[in-house]
């Protein structure tokens, strides 16, 4: 062996012993980093959650990319690097069998919350009640009124899904009249300085009464109304809490992680705080349903007596 070669084992044999056993970080349920991909359209609730986990446990670091539910399932089925995405399904069979094949076991995945799209309009349009049928028309080019439909997207997102799913029932729609915007906030924007213009967002981007900055927004749009088809007496409703949880709103859709990831890490630690008591709590303050523990309505007496004084 030649000296420059043996200089070259030294120095390679140095730099690995320079690695010392203390500076490793063992990641736990409470402590590490990871990166996890989220639809875009939860981004207020999802921040919310992740920094009362970070506050609870310092040494936990949680990043989350926000992006269209599509990009998403693409990060956790192709990219190693990616251990858990926060979406609006679970896996499909196919997907679980891919899993299987691929890396021997299929990934947890659970529903932690009940969300709902908000129809929303801008605070001077007279538009403010809608049923299905009237969606679907104006989502197809067929309505007479001049409207646009606002989208966070115009594919690859959970809200253009919902829509081509739940409301078109697969048909395709007229793009003349859809509007993509580049995510939820840009959808509020939008409506706020366009009269005619109607938009589709999560609630929690704009169902907070505590949330100040959803409170600003408020006096520039304003939530619609629509008729719950299901109910007995056909009203037209928000989708306000309870609304929700009694699914009287019809635009409601399931919250779901799906964590790869077959050890105790830091993913199992984040998704058990979201599915126990104080994770849930923070669903319920950001006005979702939440789906593990219950939601009490309660009786009240209401006293219409009204102080002169």
């Amino acid at each position: 062996m030649n000296d420059l070669l043996k200089f070259f084992l030294c120095v390679i044999v140095l730099l690995t012993g320079c690695d010392h056993p203390k500076n490793k970080q063992t990641e736990t349920i409470k402590s590490g980093t990871i990166n996890i991909s989220v639809d875009e359209s939860f981004k207020p609730v999802i921040d919310a959650e992740i920094a009362a986990y970070e506050d609870s446990y310092p040494d936990a670091h949680i990043i989350a990319h926000y992006k269209p539910e599509a990009e998403c399932l693409k990060d956790i089925l192709h990219d190693t690097a990616t251990r858990m995405v926060i979406v609006t399904r679970g896996l499909t069979d196919d997907e679980g069998q891919f899993f299987e094949d691929s890396i021997g076991y299929t990934p947890r995945w659970d529903k932690v919350a009940t969300d709902a799209i908000a129809v929303i309009v801008n605070n001077k349009s007279t538009d403010t009640v809608f049923t299905f049928g009237q969606l679907k028309k104006i989502l197809a080019g067929q309505s007479t009124k001049k409207q646009q439909i606002i989208f966070d997207g115009l594919s690859a997102t959970s809200t253009v899904r919902f829509a081509i799913d739940s409301i078109l029932k697969g048909e395709k729609f007229d793009t003349g009249v859809v509007k993509a915007v580049k995510n939820s906030q840009g959808v509020l924007d939008y409506v706020a300085t366009n009269t005619d213009a109607i938009g589709l967002v999560g609630i929690s981007w704009i169902g907070n009464p505590e949330d100040t900055a959803q409170v600003a927004m408020l006096k520039k749009v304003k939530m619609a109304y629509i008729r719950c088809d299901e109910c007995s007496d056909s009203p037209y409703v928000k989708p306000s809490q309870l609304e929700i949880e009694t699914r009287r709103y019809p635009l409601v859709r399931g919250l779901y992680y799906i964590l790869k990831e077959n050890y105790s890490g830091l993913g199992s630690g984040f998704i058990d705080f979201l599915q126990f008591e104080r994770g849930q709590l923070i669903f319920r303050r950001a006005y979702l349903g939440p789906s593990k523990i219950g939601f009490q309505i309660r009786n009240v007496k209401i006293n219409e007596n009204l102080d002169t004084d």
